[in-house]
């Protein structure tokens, strides 16, 4: 069982930046594909991030060049910089993890899920 905690969200001005952070339990972190969600109120869930067991990256096109996203197997933590923030950034986002080793953008694909930090970007 792979336990997921996300810290860092929080209110911010539009044009600010923010890391989010999520550090998972288990001894598998380093062969599992890891990534970041968000979901705006009233919407469905969205991918916004992955990195894959061996460092390839994908970004949804409307964070392309303003998310970072990145990972430590040594302390099993994947984080998201995020820069030059938006008002529609505001959602709650959720770090995933999954089974496989490579990074899919649809959210059934993956078995683990943190229960959400809240970013809010102010216009």
């Amino acid at each position: 069982q792979v336990q997921l905690v996300e810290s860092g969200g929080g209110l911010v001005q539009a044009g600010d930046s923010l890391r989010l952070s999520c550090t998972a339990s288990g001894r598998t972190f380093s062969s599992r594909a890891m990534g970041w969600f968000r979901q705006a109120p009233g919407k469905e869930r969205e991918f916004v991030a992955g990195i894959s067991w061996s460092g390839n990256t994908d970004y949804a096109d409307s964070v392309k060049g303003r998310f970072t996203i990145s990972r430590d197997n040594a302390k099993n933590t994947v984080s998201l910089q995020m820069n030059s923030l938006k008002p529609e950034d505001t959602a709650v986002y959720y770090c995933a993890g999954k089974t496989g080793l490579d990074v899919t953008t649809g959210q059934t694909s993956w078995n683990y899920w943190g229960q959400g930090t809240q970013v809010t970007v102010s216009s």
